[in-house]
């Protein structure tokens, strides 16, 4: 430590940042693959199944009690999962277009990584200046709807690049209803920061550490981004773009191997990522509303964290929830709710919120 602290200060900030990218990055990587782990045990618990439970490297066997315990859970079926993915044949059909073809995967799946730089999911680590967040930017929010924006061009070149009907009509979908509701949730957060009065994320927990969760004054801009936050990222009752009874698979229909783990990670990836914004935004990121203070070592720092990781899991099961309890909507009923609902009600609620801020700081 003595060693770390004695370097130059640019050495240290280099270094320690490099750590945080390498940690968020494996734990979103863990969060995913076992995100499909607890989908598939919810949805067997919601349609009275086992779900996974027999997969199992051989030398669990020979781990008494814990081996079958763990194998009955299911916990190395993730890893059963990945191995599947990176071994099966990566089939590219004669018919697509190649460059395409290959790009879309990573631009699909980068831009979910790419908006979690801004997340802070914690207070300080030990010093001050180490804070648990990879880039605290001023406009952290625009950055982030910035970054959110991108991820439409991977499934647009993915229906675009398959030369098929059902992946183009998918990525066609996908286009107009990331446009309508990226619309509605970017107005949601206006009123949160006519509230706040400032744009970077970290100054928006400190508001909520002082002042209570934003969602109990704000619940109808909470409501409206995650709803949109369930159509942003492709998810029943919003996964028109996959639609498998009518579009086979959309616009993934012609990937396989890892091109398609790809698309897999990416739409598990933006869960985690609006997961993370709501809980930054609207339920106090890591904050309690008994434990608000800043942490001022290194337990209380883990702990920040630790609160931030559980309400993020929340958010994450709701999306699963949701996806094996309710129907998929019709096009015709995913347009109207986006702009003659949600547009005209976050314009009001834009208003009646500038009227409050205005009449409050009279």
């Amino acid at each position: 430590m003595d060693f770390f602290q004695n370097l130059d200060p640019a050495v240290q900030f280099f270094i320690f940042s490099a750590v945080k990218i390498g940690v968020v990055f494996g734990v979103t990587m863990s969060f995913v693959a076992y995100s499909v782990l607890v989908e598939r045990k919810v949805s067997a618990w919601i349609q009275d199944r086992v779900g996974p439970n027999r997969t199992s490297p051989p030398i669990a066997q020979f781990i008494p009690i814990l081996g079958p315990f763990l194998t009955r859970l299911g916990i190395f079926q993730p890893m059963a999962d990945g191995l599947k993915f990176l071994l099966k044949e990566d089939f590219t059909p004669n018919y697509v277009r190649l460059a395409y073809f290959w790009l879309a995967p990573a631009i699909a799946v980068i831009p979910a990584f790419l908006t979690l730089a801004v997340i802070p999911f914690g207070s300080t680590l030990g010093n001050p200046d180490n804070k648990m967040v990879i880039a605290d930017l001023d406009v952290g929010i625009l950055y982030t709807f910035g970054i959110v924006s991108l991820g439409v061009y991977g499934i647009v070149l993915a229906g675009y690049a398959a030369n098929s009907k059902y992946p183009f009509l998918g990525g066609i979908r996908s286009t107009a209803q990331m446009i309508s509701y990226e619309i509605a949730m970017g107005m949601s957060v206006v009123s949160v920061f006519l509230l706040v009065g400032d744009l970077n994320l970290s100054k928006v927990i400190e508001y909520q550490a002082h002042g209570g969760w934003l969602v109990f004054k704000q619940p109808l801009a909470f409501f409206i981004f995650l709803v949109a936050a369930f159509a942003e990222t492709n998810r029943l009752p919003f996964d028109l773009p996959e639609s498998e009874s009518e579009l086979v698979g959309g616009y993934h229909t012609e990937y396989s191997s890892m091109k398609f783990a790809l698309f897999f990670l990416g739409e598990y990836a933006n869960m985690i990522a609006s997961s993370a914004m709501m809980v930054t935004l609207f339920f106090g990121g890591w904050t309690l509303p008994f434990l608000g203070e800043p942490a001022s070592g290194l337990l209380g720092g883990l702990l920040h964290i630790g609160i931030f990781v559980a309400k993020m899991a929340a958010f994450m099961i709701l999306f699963i929830w949701v996806r094996w309890m309710f129907p998929r909507f019709r096009y015709d009923q995913l347009m109207d709710l986006g702009w003659r609902r949600f547009i005209p009600l976050a314009l009001a609620n834009i208003l009646v919120t500038a009227l409050v801020v205005a009449f409050v700081n009279r």
